[in-house]
């Protein structure tokens, strides 16, 4: 199971406790617009080095990355961002507000010794080529992890989390980004720690986002071992990646779901539509607007499985599609397991989008595709131009991280949205 340990974290000076101007979300949210945002919020925002190349994703020349470096080790030397000088686990806690309520994700910032995917890390989701790449040439140039990976872990009776809240006084750093409070405190107690540890030996952790930087951290691996000729020691940073850990049965913990805005359609309606669909699925029309569909699910008192809505950006008409064969994916996918098979995400995927849409109404190419979390993003978006439809699902359910896991699979991508996103710059992990 996963074995975690403390580590002596890189951290913006403690002397003004409020990093607001600091932290960034994730790189991969940002755009050039959100980018230059960060940047005029302060010249030592962490995104001048988690991101310096556009769009993100994408590789860019050696000189980008080596500038990155030397303004992360300009900025070690000038005292903006100072080393802790003892390891430590960090407490980590997001206060935000969703459907009119205030809630507190806890969890902790800690080093996982790195395994393959399916061992004592689980994925759910496939990873591809550049965006690991990109990660890759900026991990090796400053030598450091700069953001870390989301992990769940079962921690039913708040073992774990309550250990380390124990006692917690004032954060020693605080960002508010977007809305959302970042609070960090470092816990150096070394016998809570060893209890930690020991806790977490027993439990697997599965990722929530970072794919990619997970497996950016076994190549980084990889590469240092065969410089080193062989096994690195056991304790050599290059094993492990830094998580933020949060127990699966945190209150905080909340997942929205992806919808899907679809363009490129030729000959599309919806009454071509619900031929297309035949005795497999049945289409009527919705009372409510696409920007109360999350709302919808989550009060309906009499929700029936795999019902997803479908907004039609032409008419500008919701309807609620409901699958009447819920073995419509069994001869689509007969190797898959019937958990991966009663996913809503992948009967949207293999069989809305790949076997009823694109045949029908894209034939011979692949349609357009866009994401969003956002239910009243949808009609702005779906307006007919770029994007004809719109396909809405309920969020994917948490315990389906763990049954897969069980099977070796992966979901389709963009299946979970954990919200909030973590904040990049809380703490970095030097690999040095």
């Amino acid at each position: 199971m996963a074995q975690i340990r403390p580590f002596a974290g890189i951290r913006y000076s403690r002397k003004n406790p409020d990093i607001s101007n600091q932290v960034a979300p994730p790189y991969d949210v940002l755009d050039d617009a959100g980018k230059a945002k960060l940047t005029a919020k302060s010249p030592t925002n962490i995104v001048n080095i988690d991101l310096p190349f556009m769009p993100p994703k994408s590789v860019g020349p050696d000189e980008v990355y080596a500038g990155a470096n030397a303004t992360f080790q300009s900025w070690q030397r000038d005292g903006v961002l100072v080393r802790d000088h003892r390891p430590a686990l960090y407490p980590y806690t997001q206060t935000y507000e969703h459907a009119g309520k205030t809630f507190h994700r806890r969890g902790f910032i800690a080093l996982v010794k790195l395994t393959p995917f399916g061992q004592d890390v689980i994925p759910h989701e496939k990873t591809y080529k550049g965006p690991i790449e990109d990660r890759l040439k900026l991990m090796r140039f400053t030598q450091a992890q700069l953001s870390p990976i989301f992990g769940l872990f079962s921690d039913p009776r708040n073992e774990v989390t309550g250990l380390l809240y124990k006692g917690a006084g004032r954060p020693e750093l605080t960002g508010t980004l977007d809305g959302v409070k970042n609070d960090l405190w470092s816990v150096i107690d070394g016998e809570v720690e060893n209890k930690v540890i020991d806790l977490m030996k027993h439990r697997p952790i599965y990722i929530a986002d970072g794919h990619h930087r997970y497996t950016t951290a076994l190549q980084f691996q990889h590469e240092a071992e065969q410089a080193n000729g062989g096994p690195l020691p056991p304790n050599h940073p290059a094993n492990y990646c830094m998580f933020v850990l949060v127990g699966m049965q945190e209150p905080g913990l909340q997942i929205l779901a992806t919808h899907r805005l679809i363009g490129g359609l030729e000959g599309f309606s919806i009454d071509a539509f619900r031929t297309a669909l035949g005795n497999n699925a049945e289409l009527v029309d919705a009372n409510i607007p696409p920007d109360r569909f999350d709302q919808h699910h989550q009060t309906d008192p009499n929700p029936q499985p795999h019902t997803f809505g479908v907004y039609d950006g032409r008419t500008r008409k919701m309807y609620m599609l409901r699958l009447k064969n819920h073995q419509v994916l069994k001869p689509l996918e007969p190797n898959q397991s019937d958990a991966w098979r009663a996913l809503d995400v992948a009967i949207l995927q293999r069989y809305l989008l790949d076997d009823v849409i694109g045949p029908r109404f894209a034939p011979g190419r692949e349609v357009t595709k866009g994401y969003t979390a956002d239910a009243a993003a949808v009609a702005p978006q779906a307006d007919g131009v770029k994007y004809q439809l719109a396909l809405m699902l309920r969020p994917t359910p948490l315990q389906a991280l763990e049954e897969l896991g069980k099977h070796g699979e992966v979901m389709p991508q963009k299946s979970t949205y954990f919200f909030p996103k973590l904040a990049t710059g809380m703490v970095m992990n030097p690999l040095k």
